[in-house]
């Protein structure tokens, strides 16, 4: 497990600026609304509640938290990367020691909004981590073993238990929360699909003079492969060869920026890949 004090300081000053954020939102939009993000983070909220409510005893949000994660690393050290749950833990650890010492702060009290905003400052938060190439920790562990695994995004998956973590939190202290967390956990889901995407594909078909340049430029960028099929362009009537291939959303740009160097002219069609059956080569976790 080899260290790069550029890359892995940069990414540990993510790993904070996102904890610091997934802290602050706990102690303004979470609490002040009563909700349950869902995940580890929501079960840790709802054990805390029910400590509180039943036993009337107050428990630290970290222990709860560092407890709950402890099947889920074991899951992230033993099959997804030693390096990235390393990081994972440092964000987990940071987290929940931010949030016991932070001071609550409402900034409205409008339920609806706390759901809406609350819900799009957490997708914020783990999609910086995730980026960073580590996760906020809980079910997320679970996701990405599942989309690597399976190489298909998962976090839909996770948002459907994160609904019986709030059916029994609805059932305990009243289904209007349970309710909005839905909405908060939908609007984390919706921002992480939109800023992370490497389980996300596209189908790039290229239509060039110089097909076999493009192969390789593909497979040095993404080490994904390609496929060369010919054709004929109708207004010319000229052969022309499409170079056909699919790679993860957040490598298209940069293919498709790579491929222009090579054929300045070639007509590039990138299209979302719902579902995609066979091997398609996956960049593993550190």
């Amino acid at each position: 497990m080899s260290f790069d004090l550029k890359k892995d300081g940069k990414r540990l000053l993510v790993i904070c600026v996102a904890a610091v954020i997934m802290a602050g939102n706990i102690k303004t939009f979470v609490r002040a609304g009563d909700l349950y993000p869902g995940g580890a983070t929501g079960l840790t909220i709802l054990l805390q509640r029910i400590f509180e409510m039943f036993l009337h005893i107050e428990v630290p949000y970290s222990l709860i938290n560092i407890v709950l994660n402890a099947i889920p690393i074991y899951i992230g050290f033993r099959y997804i990367g030693k390096k990235f749950t390393l990081y994972s833990c440092i964000m987990i650890l940071l987290t929940g020691f931010l949030t016991d010492i932070m001071p609550s702060y409402v900034v409205t009290y409008d339920t609806l909004l706390i759901s809406i905003f609350g819900g799009m400052i957490n997708g914020f938060a783990i999609s910086a981590c995730l980026l960073a190439n580590a996760t906020t920790g809980g079910t997320d562990f679970i996701a990405i073993y599942f989309s690597d695994k399976k190489g298909v995004d998962s976090f839909n998956l996770i948002l459907g238990l994160n609904i019986v973590i709030l059916a029994v939190a609805g059932i305990l202290f009243g289904w209007d929360k349970a309710l909005y967390s839905i909405i908060f956990q939908y609007s984390s889901t919706q921002v992480l699909h939109i800023l992370y995407k490497k389980y996300q594909k596209k189908t790039l078909f290229i239509v060039t003079n110089r097909p076999q340049e493009v192969c390789q430029i593909i497979t040095e960028v993404s080490h994904h492969g390609a496929t060369i099929l010919d054709g004929e362009g109708y207004y010319e009537g000229k052969e022309r060869s499409i170079v056909y291939s699919v790679v993860s959303s957040a490598e298209c740009k940069e293919v498709i920026r790579s491929v222009k160097t090579v054929d300045e002219g070639a007509f590039i069609n990138a299209v979302r890949t719902e579902e995609l059956t066979g091997r398609f080569y996956q960049k593993p976790a550190e």
